[in-house]
């Protein structure tokens, strides 16, 4: 069974049965940010999306994120060096 194409570019469809015999399409789709149709039978049985949420939601975390780090760097430095605990994270 191959995957059909919507125009809209963003949604994939299968049918239930590529669904059940491959999963890891499935998967992979959804990591690339699409979202898939599944089918039963022709008629519209779900859609799955990536749990990772959309481009405004990671976005939204990256800003945090810099935010964040941003903030940690402000801090004051430590008297312990890098290459000291690293050494001892591997024992």
């Amino acid at each position: 069974m191959a995957c059909q194409t919507l125009p809209s570019d963003i949604v994939t469809t299968i049918s239930l049965r590529t669904l059940l015999r491959e999963p890891r399409k499935v998967k992979r789709l959804t990591r690339a940010g699409k979202s898939v149709q599944v089918t039963d039978n022709g008629e519209p049985l779900w859609i799955v999306q990536s749990a990772s949420g959309t481009a405004p939601d990671k976005e939204r975390q990256r800003r945090e994120v810099e935010a964040e780090f941003a903030e940690v760097l402000r801090g004051p430095r430590s008297k312990i060096a890098l290459s000291r605990i690293v050494l001892e994270s591997r024992r």
